[in-house]
This record gives structure tokens, C-alpha cells and sequence, in this order.
């Protein structure tokens, strides 16, 4: 069990205590049981299988430009294990059409609410491109927002949490947060759809190092007033007394109202697209000139849970 849940937001100690006590295969994705937070109710529990029930596979071409023409029949389930991946058994060519992966968004969509990703493993290796957990609308898209929660390239730790919206949306420079803010302005027309990102404080939040550790938590809540997000490594005996987040996004320069929707949650992998596979990014990030080695590039969740 965590110990010493003494938090700011009230969700903390329901949404870490059912981390830590769940058996594998108790997963429900319909929520029933679901442990009462003050403020915010379990209404989504997700493991294993449930995955299945809970998400629709998106056949389609990759909307980051990746060389990964969309498939459905590389996941798997078991146990309390759900395992998305890219293919790692076909021997491409430099200017072949690219490496089959898979694109999964939930059914249900969220607006107020907090998620909890319990996450053993991540994609690894060159090539491997951005945005990999995040939520979005399904259509009109800058206008009803982006928030990516788990986002980087090429194992270049360590993680970003980062927004994407319309025109006039900025973040204040100086926040409440453990994380390094990058660019204030959250406009996608700004700097080639950077973002306003935060770098977190973990090295092993992201990639080769989150790996070796056994993997870890994250989490988002958003509501009208903030966006936050948070990271636990798999060896934390103790969750922050103070909850101060990897990444606050208040709406002191951005009416979060106005600028997210309801969103989806997505998960995907997508190789060498806009991000990844622009050359200098590439080279500096030690890769070699092709993309061909894939066989760490996958996701392996214990649970994902949204609290609204």
C-alpha cells in the first residue's frame, strides 16, 4: 500500500491505493464496485482483456506522416498484462511502405475526470515517434485541444506532457511544477505545432531507463481550472506528500474551457513520422540511417483507470 497519503487533491489516495491493491484479472471496464473518491468516483477500470471492450482499432494512415500503415492484429491479453506493439518480424527496405502498428481510442470520452495509467514497459528504439498516450476530439482538431501525456523520440528522455490547441492559449512562465516548462505558447500555427510542453524531472520517465525500472504510474487530471499531470517510478515507497505535479497548465492564459472538448484517449505507435523522422533529429539522437529494428517497441499496461 502507499504510505502517508497526505495530498492536496483528493483523488490521490483512492486512485494509488487501488493501484497497489489490485489482483491481477479483477479489472472491470463498466467500473462496478468502483472505489468512491471525495470529488471524483472510479468509473472505468481496465485490464487485461478489458482493453478489447473498452477501445475501437483505428485502421487508418498514420496522421503524424509515419511510415506505419495501421493494423489490428498486433495486441494481445493476459492476465492482467495488455500488450500493444509494432511488427518486429518484417525485413523493410529504406523506401518500403513502412512497419505495421496499431492505433487504439476509447470509446467513451471525458472531460472532467483523472486518469491512471499503471504501466510496465514502453516503446524503445530509433525511430519511435511522439505523442504515444494522449488525448483528443475526434474530429476538429486543433479546436477542441490536445493533451499529450506520455510524448518523446527515440529514447531522448525524459518525458513531456504537452498541449496543443488553437490561437490563444499560453501558459505563464513561472508554475507549481516539478517539471521544466518549454515553449509558453500552446498554439498549434506557432513553431511547427510544438506545443506548450513541460520536460519532467525523472529521468526515468520515458524510454530505456523507464524500462529498467520496471516502468511506473502516470496520471492526468483536467478540469476547467488545470491540466496537471504526474510520474511515479515502480520503486516509489512514497507518492509526493504535496501532489505537486511533473506539469501544471492553469487556466490563468487559457480558457481550458473554450480551448478542450471531450477527448478520447489514444494509444498508438507510429514510426519515423514528422517528429522522429526529421534527419536531424534523428542523427543527433544516435540513430542509425534506417529504420528497421523494432522489437522493443511496445506497451505492456497493467491498468488504466479514469476517476470522473
Amino acid at each position: 500500500m502507499v504510505k502517508n497519503p497526505l495530498f492536496t487533491h483528493n483523488w490521490f489516495p483512492g486512485a494509488l491505493a487501488d493501484l497497489h491493491s489490485q489482483k491481477p484479472g479483477h479489472g472491470h471496464e463498466h467500473g462496478h464496485g468502483g472505489h468512491a473518491i471525495p470529488g471524483y468516483r472510479l468509473t472505468n477500470s481496465i485490464v487485461g482483456r478489458d482493453f478489447f471492450r473498452a477501445f475501437d482499432w483505428e485502421a487508418i494512415s498514420d496522421p503524424t506522416r509515419g511510415r506505419v500503415p495501421e493494423a489490428e492484429n498486433l495486441t494481445y491479453a493476459h492476465g492482467d498484462s495488455f500488450v500493444l506493439r509494432g511488427d518486429s518480424e518484417t525485413i523493410l527496405t529504406p523506401d518500403g511502405p513502412g512497419r505495421p502498428s496499431a492505433r487504439i481510442v476509447s470509446k467513451k470520452s471525458y472531460t472532467t475526470h483523472v486518469v491512471v495509467v499503471d504501466l510496465r514497459h514502453m516503446p524503445q528504439g530509433c525511430g519511435y515517434n511522439m505523442g504515444p498516450i494522449w488525448q483528443v476530439g475526434k474530429e476538429d482538431w486543433p479546436n477542441r485541444g490536445e493533451v499529450d501525456i506520455l510524448e518523446g523520440v527515440n529514447d531522448q528522455g525524459p518525458n513531456a506532457s504537452t498541449l496543443h490547441t488553437s490561437t490563444n492559449c499560453t501558459m505563464p512562465a513561472v508554475r507549481n511544477q516539478t517539471g521544466t516548462s518549454g515553449q509558453l505558447d500552446c498554439d498549434v500555427a506557432v513553431n511547427w505545432n510544438t506545443g506548450c510542453g513541460v520536460k519532467f524531472s525523472k529521468p526515468n520517465s520515458y524510454g530505456p531507463d523507464f524500462n529498467k525500472n520496471g516502468g511506473g504510474w502516470l496520471a492526468v487530471e483536467r478540469n476547467n481550472q488545470f491540466i496537471k499531470t504526474w510520474f511515479w517510478p515502480r520503486d516509489s515507497q512514497d507518492v509526493p506528500r504535496d501532489g505537486i505535479p511533473e506539469a501544471f497548465f492553469p487556466n490563468t492564459e487559457c480558457d481550458l474551457e473554450t480551448h478542450f472538448k471531450e477527448h478520447h484517449i489514444v494509444i498508438n505507435l507510429t514510426f519515423c513520422g514528422d517528429w522522429a523522422g526529421q534527419a536531424d533529429v534523428y542523427r543527433s539522437s544516435g540513430c542509425p540511417s534506417t529504420c528497421v529494428a523494432f522489437k522493443d517497441a511496445y506497451f505492456n499496461f497493467k491498468s488504466l483507470r479514469v476517476y470522473q
